[in-house]
């Protein structure tokens, strides 16, 4: 880290999974699954991290293997492979909410956080980040809807015992609006787009003009 923040700050935050191909089924993690590697699903293995950046170098500071749910419900299996008992399963952007939790509580110099949209459809860790004091930058799904600031939907109606299910509808206001939300279209994922953290917690909306490489359907790259 001296070395690398010699050169300039720390600038961002990369959230990120790299796919190892495999041949075999007994390597930890391994299934057909999504490999970045090979732009493709095959026989791989995943595993996150979480890396520090400036404009001289990358350092990875995390990194974890993702185990598939088929993984975390074969006893045998995980036995045979020697996976602890105690591990869990975890989504990919569950171990990376871990990986940016223990580095705030390591006090390591905070830069904007980037993720692709593999991450950043994921609301709830979008929250916990700025929740955290941290920017970030995300690429999102085209059928993102964003919402204008102070003008959001108002929440479900609190669940009442004895009728029915929670519901989990946003509500009109006393207007019978519903808030200014705008979908962001079909074409955004070929535009390359992203959402960024505001001071606030609130969001705006970037398409990159380059378009980025080619990616499963609907998913879009910064």
């Amino acid at each position: 880290m001296p070395a690398i923040e010699r050169q300039g700050p720390i600038e961002a935050w990369i959230i990120d999974d790299t796919g190892f191909r495999k041949k075999g089924i007994h390597s930890v993690g391994v299934a057909r699954q999504y490999c970045g590697r090979l732009g493709k699903q095959d026989n791989c293995q995943v595993a996150v991290s979480l890396s520090l950046v400036n404009a001289y170098a990358s350092l990875s500071v995390a990194y974890r293997l993702y185990l598939p749910q088929a993984w975390i419900s074969d006893a045998a299996r995980r036995k045979e492979a020697g996976v602890p008992e105690q591990i869990a399963f975890k989504t990919k952007p569950g171990i990376a909410l871990d990986q940016i939790h223990a580095a705030v509580a390591a006090g390591l110099p905070r830069g904007v956080v980037l993720m692709d949209a593999g991450y950043g459809v994921d609301g709830a860790l979008r929250t916990a980040i700025t929740g955290l004091g941290l920017r970030y930058v995300a690429g999102v799904l085209s059928t993102t809807t964003v919402w204008v600031p102070g003008q959001e939907p108002l929440p479900p109606k609190p669940y009442q015992p004895g009728r029915g299910r929670p519901t989990k509808r946003l509500r009109r206001d006393a207007e019978g609006s519903a808030g200014h939300g705008q979908g962001l279209g079909a074409r955004a994922s070929r535009r390359g787009l992203a959402v960024g953290s505001l001071a606030g917690g609130n969001e705006c909306v970037a398409r990159v003009a380059l378009r980025p490489p080619a990616d499963p359907p609907g998913l879009s790259r910064l």
